[in-house]
């Protein structure tokens, strides 16, 4: 629920402090008003009340933050504080960012605005914001300790600078890096034209998401945050399958998925039934001769990608990293490789001693999906999601695209399960199969040769 507070009082104001470029003193004169969200579903697109007019994006399971224009420059006010981000249903963590939320709110801007950020810090420790990918002044690039002091716990510093090249961009600490973006403290950023522009195409719905990564024991609430690679929850934008929304087209929409990476790996991410191209990276637009048809992308540590496509055939289509534990939660990486081994008497003796022992493994992990297992408190289950023949069997980073004839035009809200054409299922086959051939050969229909083979080594050609 979004939630509007009261302007900061004059104390606060007066212990406001300035980062490295002058800001008039008459812009201190009242910080925005903060606006806060706590709701972990995907917020409708915040159109431009004032300014140059854009198409907004939509954050995935997540929001705009809105502005105020004062005297020709767009304010906006992120506060840096401790959060609870409800990750799955049933699943809080206890988090870092900004406004209620992590990842902080998107902030949106025109090429060419004039940009005053305030930042607050409601953290213990101190903090800063780094623009990632920005052109700004060297001073309002937020490296702590380099470019500026670092912002002390319940000082307000302000940066301000000019958004000089449309893109995606992201925003994050550059204090004490390693712990608080594994709290998750990072934002979107995205810069839209002033005008129309070669290299950048209108589209009918725009998408943006962070990759992030967290480590959280089964039961607790908090980041490991030493953490450096064994995660077991991968998120977007701070929530994990089943708790990540969909996204919507209707049927012939232009889309544009605008992602970025702000974890410690690589993530290829992959959309099935449909093909794209990256059109963007955050260094800007690909000049049209870079382009080429892809299913996956590749999204390196600190990268962003944009991707674009026709949503052009219906159905519920998986978009999701291809990396298969990333689809995962909660999954601890020593278990034993259990496959193939028949060990029900060995358990039947051993529940005699652990009542509660469960055998886990032995045909693969899909079992998992099925199994009601109590979970301690506060824990997401490796694989919770339900579709419309069964368990889905995926976690993490996954979400589905819906492409419906019959969306209406600029509405988000999910339109359940696709209803397949008759016949256009896969289905169980019932007929008599062919004889299976044991020896592996397979049979020349003239008795003739097949293949040759020729061995290394310089040997004669074998025929089959």
């Amino acid at each position: 629920m979004v939630t509007r507070r009261k302007f900061l009082g004059g104390a606060s104001i007066a212990g406001a402090a300035v980062s490295a470029a002058a800001v008039s003193r008459v812009a201190l004169a009242a910080l925005p008003e903060p606006v806060n969200q706590t709701r972990a579903a995907t917020q409708p697109p915040l159109d431009p009340p004032n300014g140059r007019p854009y198409r907004p994006v939509v954050t995935l399971n997540g929001w705009t933050l809105p502005w105020r224009m004062r005297d020709g420059v767009k304010e906006f006010h992120l506060i840096a504080e401790p959060v609870v981000r409800e990750m799955a249903p049933g699943f809080r963590a206890h988090l870092w960012g900004y406004n209620g939320q992590s990842p902080g709110p998107t902030i949106e801007v025109v090429e060419g605005d004039r940009v005053r950020i305030f930042v607050t810090n409601r953290l213990g420790e101190f903090t800063s914001v780094h623009w990632h990918g920005q052109r700004l002044p060297n001073g309002m690039d937020g490296v702590t300790g380099l470019t500026q002091p670092g912002i002390p716990p319940g000082k307000t510093f302000v940066y301000e600078f000019e958004a000089r090249r449309p893109g995606t961009f992201m925003y994050h600490p550059h204090a004490d890096e390693m712990v608080q973006m594994a709290m998750g403290m990072m934002g979107f950023w995205v810069t839209h034209p002033k005008e129309r522009h070669p290299l950048i195409a209108e589209v009918d719905r725009d998408y943006c998401f962070l990759l992030g990564a967290y480590d959280i024991d089964p039961g607790s609430y908090t980041p490991r945050v030493m953490t450096m690679l064994d995660f077991n929850l991968w998120a977007w934008n701070s929530r994990i399958f089943p708790g990540i929304d969909p996204l919507v087209a209707r049927q012939g929409e232009r889309v544009r998925l605008r992602v970025g990476n702000l974890t410690m790996t690589n993530h290829p991410i992959h959309l099935h039934g449909h093909e794209f191209v990256v059109t963007g990276t955050d260094g800007g637009p690909a000049p049209l001769a870079a382009r080429q048809p892809e299913v996956t992308v590749d999204i390196a540590v600190g990268q962003m990608r944009q991707m674009e496509f026709i949503a052009d055939e219906e159905g519920d289509w998986a978009f999701h990293c291809h990396k298969s534990h990333h689809t995962m939660n909660a999954m601890g990486h020593g278990v034993p490789t259990m496959i193939g081994i028949d060990h029900r008497g060995v358990a039947g003796r051993i529940m005699r001693l652990i009542p509660d022992y469960m055998v886990m493994g032995e045909r693969g992990m899909k079992d998992m999906t099925e199994m009601d297992m109590a979970l301690p408190d506060n824990t997401a289950p490796m694989m919770a999601g339900q579709g419309p023949f069964g368990a889905l069997g995926m976690g993490g980073m996954f979400s589905v695209l819906k492409v419906r004839r019959d969306q209406p035009a600029g509405d988000y809200r999910d339109p359940g399960w696709f209803n397949h054409p008759p016949g256009s299922v896969a289905y169980e086959f019932n007929g008599e199969l062919p004889q299976i051939n044991r020896t592996g050969a397979v049979p020349s229909p003239a008795g003739g040769v097949d293949v040759q083979v020729k061995k290394p080594g310089g040997g004669r050609n074998h025929q089959h």
